[in-house]
């Protein structure tokens, strides 16, 4: 009686206990995805409040509302003024306005 073969059984089994390895590996070293950020600034003044979280986009708009190019927008500085109910801004240090709060 011949003894089978012990490379056959070894190389049959290593394939699948390789692919086994790696399909751990790939899934503990997988990217987690990260939590969704979510940020809102308001001001409170004067027994009043205001959603400031989108005051720069309402600035920009504003900005490009005027016939400019809101791609143009290099440096913006916005001035808040919860006493006036008013959003002062300056684009590239030319350039000035105001929104409503």
């Amino acid at each position: 009686m011949a003894r089978p073969k012990k490379t056959d059984t070894a190389k049959a089994a290593a394939p699948s206990v390789v692919e086994a390895v790696k399909e751990t590996v790939a899934a503990k070293v997988a990217p987690k995805k990260a939590a969704q950020k979510t940020e809102e600034i308001y001001l409170q003044a004067g027994g009043a409040e205001w959603n400031i979280t989108d005051c720069k986009e309402r600035v920009v708009a504003a900005y490009a509302a005027e016939g400019r190019k809101a791609s143009d927008v290099k440096k913006l500085v916005i001035y808040l003024k919860p006493e006036e109910g008013k959003a002062y801004y300056v684009v590239n240090d030319d350039e000035n306005g105001s929104i409503d709060l």
